[in-house]
């Protein structure tokens, strides 16, 4: 299930060996390690020998073992295949088959509650990844729904305050919502507009009562012959781009990468009278793009490219949701608009102030950043709230740093530096290094527990890419000396703790069990690289 998350976070406790004080894991082995969720009392992460060889397909040893596990996860007595369905089943880079599930209530999907399961080649199962809504059925109120669909619409956006023109139509969605102690159906409501400023709210009306349960907001094309032409970016740097000819004009659109790229000119305009985005696909009458008004678009399509093509040559990944869907960015969005957004399905860029901001696409680890968010939406889809809205931040900021070292810009762990405040050198949105430096915590310690910000995914954002930082390029910090491991295996690793283990609603405490298990099944479970993992996150305080 897409976009469904659930919102239940918990302080977990670290990786331990034995049994459970709800039940003993059903596994062959005494060697399986497991990590409790604290406020559950139920696995988040689970990794060892979890189930024998077998023939069967990993769908079933997945829901073979949740089955034989019921108590631990503290599930009811129905059968498994009634409260999980699969969302997916795919073969990563290892050979194993990772399956991801959805905790579901009378066939309604739990938001935010998906799990993933890794089965080898053999049919073990060697890890389990991501917590349930425990005893749902004591948490769950009266099922009678006394509102419908189009009520839970009006709602919303009556709370919204605003009337906007929505990108796309508003569908409201029954889901199951837990939050502590209660569990109740709501219906899910996306209300996606740019007028009279961007939104992409999500909603939870709660089906009997019309209360709204939580609300945030999760701002995160021509045919022709291909073409080679040029262009200066918004600091002045020529740049090649791929283009299109039809009919006597060049666009920017390139057809060499997956299903391509394509971008549009908003005109500085937030909308058309006739169309919303993504604008008019931008075009050219010699294919040299060297005018001052062009070079957000020169920018926007290049590093667009160049962070498919990281994606492409590093893990095979073809486009954000490795399907190669179209990457279409839009610039010149609005009138000094000093941000950048996905819209979940496409770039936006804003040309700036020229005070606070220069055009954004003209950060290389802006666009990187930004897209980043995509292919997180299609593989943990992680929460954009709290701990699992900060570990999203943090894994585009990374994504966004290493794109920038993988075509030789600005060697820094700087966020954004190169179209943040254009009049003072040497500062950025935030810093990896030293998250300090910009108000941000750099240990758990000092993290933000508050509701604003999304109850803090920049902010905490700051402790993830202190551990990031520390892994990559060494140091010693709060008295834990960490050796560094270099760029390229700080990427392998979160590229595959974000895409087989992480999970939506992950815990700081869930990306350390995933960061150690990444590390693991890429470089041994002995190796300096696990080691190097470990120390990083007890510098930053997350067991």
């Amino acid at each position: 299930m897409k976009k469904k998350k659930i919102l239940t976070m918990g302080l977990s406790v670290g990786i331990l060996s034995g049994m459970m004080a709800t039940g003993s894991l059903a596994a062959p082995s005494d060697h399986a390690h497991f990590q409790m969720n604290k406020k559950a009392g139920t696995p988040e992460f689970v990794t060892g020998q979890l189930s024998a060889p077998t023939g069967k397909d990993a769908e079933a040893v997945v829901l073979s073992f949740v089955e034989q596990n019921k108590s631990a996860f503290k599930l009811s007595n129905k059968k498994t295949d009634e409260q999980f369905n699969v969302l997916s089943i795919e073969k990563d880079s290892l050979g194993n088959t990772v399956v991801r599930i959805q905790q579901t209530y009378q066939n309604v999907p739990v938001w935010g509650s998906t799990q993933s399961g890794v089965v080898q080649k053999n049919g073990v199962l060697q890890a389990f990844s991501g917590s349930v809504v425990a005893d749902l059925e004591e948490k769950m109120s009266s099922s009678k729904k006394k509102i419908n669909a189009k009520k839970a619409l009006k709602l919303a956006k009556e709370d919204l305050g605003q009337n906007p023109k929505l990108e796309k139509e508003a569908m409201p969605e029954l889901v199951v919502y837990a939050d502590g102690d209660k569990a109740s159906f709501a219906y899910f409501i996306n209300l996606n507009y740019l007028e009279p400023s961007p939104g992409n709210w999500n909603y939870f009306i709660d089906a009997k009562t019309g209360d709204i349960l939580n609300k945030y907001n999760d701002m995160h094309e021509v045919s022709g012959t291909n073409q080679v032409g040029t262009g200066k970016g918004v600091l002045g740097a020529s740049k090649p781009l791929n283009t299109t000819l039809s009919s006597g004009k060049y666009y920017l659109q390139d057809n060499t990468r997956g299903s391509g790229i394509f971008t549009y000119n908003m005109n500085n305009r937030t909308f058309f009278p006739q169309f919303f985005l993504p604008g008019t696909l931008w075009s050219d009458s010699d294919n040299v793009l060297n005018a001052t008004y062009d070079a957000p678009a020169v920018d926007a399509h290049y590093f667009a490219g160049v962070t498919y093509d990281y994606y492409k040559n590093h893990f095979n990944r073809n486009s954000y949701d490795n399907q190669g869907a179209k990457l279409v960015s839009s610039v010149h969005y609005s009138s000094g608009y000093n941000n950048a957004f996905w819209n979940g399905s496409q770039m936006v860029y804003g040309d700036g102030d020229g005070t606070t901001f220069v055009p954004l696409s003209g950060g290389i680890d802006v666009v990187a950043h930004e897209l980043t968010h995509a292919v997180t939406d299609f593989s943990s889809d992680l929460v954009y709230q709290n701990e699992s809205g900060a570990l999203n931040e943090a894994i585009s900021d990374i994504f966004g740093t290493l794109v920038e070292y993988e075509n030789g810009y600005n060697p820094d762990f700087e966020i954004g530096e190169d179209i943040y405040t254009p009049g003072t050198t040497g500062d950025a949105l935030r810093s990896m290094s030293n998250p300090a430096k910009y108000g941000d915590p750099d240990h758990y310690s000092k993290r933000y527990t508050g509701t604003a910000d999304n109850g803090g995914v920049h902010t905490n954002s700051g402790i993830i890419n202190k551990q990031a930082y520390l892994l990559s390029e060494g140091g010693t910090h709060y008295g834990v000396t960490v050796p560094g491991i270099g760029r390229e295996k700080l990427g392998d690793i979160y590229y595959r703790m974000n895409t087989v283990y992480l999970t939506a609603s992950s815990t700081f405490s869930q990306a350390r069990a995933a960061a150690v298990q990444a590390a693991a099944d890429l470089y041994g479970s002995t190796s300096s690289e696990v080691n190097a993992v470990r120390l990083s996150f007890d510098a930053v305080g997350i067991n």
